[in-house]
Formats: structure tokens, sequence, C-alpha cells
């Protein structure tokens, strides 16, 4: 018998597979929250498929998302991703990812670890908002609205509240998995 999971997920094995394995499980560790970060602010107008589908290209052209690296990058670099095709080549969102990996350090000198600050906007423990149906997952919430406005203070790019709230359901700060997914037990 084939497991149930939110309808989302089933176009292929490529999406069943991000859905199974990492979306709405909890992130604490810097590095995959900052993975995630540049994934969703090249995700902003798109589809996410389109951004999965490229993943393992953004690692390399983003340095095993490696955010030192990142915040360092030069124009020349910038100027080669953006005639990287294995990307999507939107000069303002490399340019934005690098802005990001400058700002999220300063949140990590802040703060200890972005995952410290990032968390607290939910008490540090995920938010599980039992959707019975995917028409019950919401776009943003007042929590996204919160940490977006707070990010963009913080000099962050692409990050209104629906490319937040998509982050916080990546990095499982909320899981919205539909009632009868396999993954709510």
């Amino acid at each position: 018998m084939s497991k149930l999971r939110c309808a989302w997920c089933e176009k292929d094995d490529l999406y069943r597979n991000y859905h199974d394995k990492e979306w709405g499980k909890p992130v604490y560790d810097d590095a995959t929250i900052f993975e995630f970060l540049i994934l969703e602010t090249f995700q902003a107008g798109l589809s996410w498929y389109t951004v999965l589908a490229k993943r393992e290209n953004f690692r390399k052209a983003f340095k095993n998302f490696d955010v030192q690296k990142v915040a360092q990058f030069t124009d020349a670099q910038i100027q080669t991703l953006c005639e990287d095709a294995g990307i999507i080549r939107n000069k303002l969102k490399i340019k934005a990812a690098v802005t990001n990996a400058q700002a999220f350090i300063k949140v990590q000198e802040e703060f200890g670890s972005f995952s410290t600050y990032i968390w607290a906007f939910v008490d540090g423990k995920p938010i599980d908002s039992k959707p019975a149906t995917l028409k019950d997952v919401p776009a943003t919430t007042e929590i996204s609205d919160r940490l977006s406005k707070d990010l963009k203070k913080r000099g962050f790019k692409f990050v209104g509240s629906t490319v937040v709230y998509a982050h916080m359901q990546a990095t499982g700060m909320v899981n919205d998995h539909v009632e009868d997914c396999w993954t709510r037990n």
C-alpha cells in the first residue's frame, strides 16, 4: 500500500523524497538553515520544484552553502554565477544571497547562532498547525510577517512574509503536513 502524503509532493520522486525526509522536520543547525535561506531566496516568484531540481547546482555554485565563503563573494564571482545555467541566473537574487550571508553572520555574532535567533520567533519549538487539507495551509502568518520585518530591518533581501513562511515550513518551525499525511505519525 502506498503512503498517504501531502498532495503537493506527488509530482515525482524528487518531491516525494524531499517531503518525506526534510520538509517540516525541525532544523537547528545554522548550516542547513542558511542553505534553505539561500534556496528560498531564489524560489521567490518561482516554484519550489524549480529550485529543488537545481539544488545540487546551487550547492556547487554557493560553495556547499558555506556562509563565510558566500559572504565574501566578489563582483567577479557574482558575474560568473549570473552566467551559470545550472542555477537561477537572477542577478538581484545572487547579490541578495551574498548580502544575506553577510547579514546572517551578523545575526550569529549577536545571538550566538542564527538558529537561536530564528527559533525564538516560535519559542524554540515547532508550531503544529494540524491542517486538515492543503486549503488550510496559509501562505503567511503573523509570525512570518514579524520575522520578515525583522530580517529586512537587519539588511536581508528577498525575505517577504511568503518566502519566510516557506522557510519556516522547510526548516520545521511549522508543521503543515496535512492530517492524513503519513509523516504525522
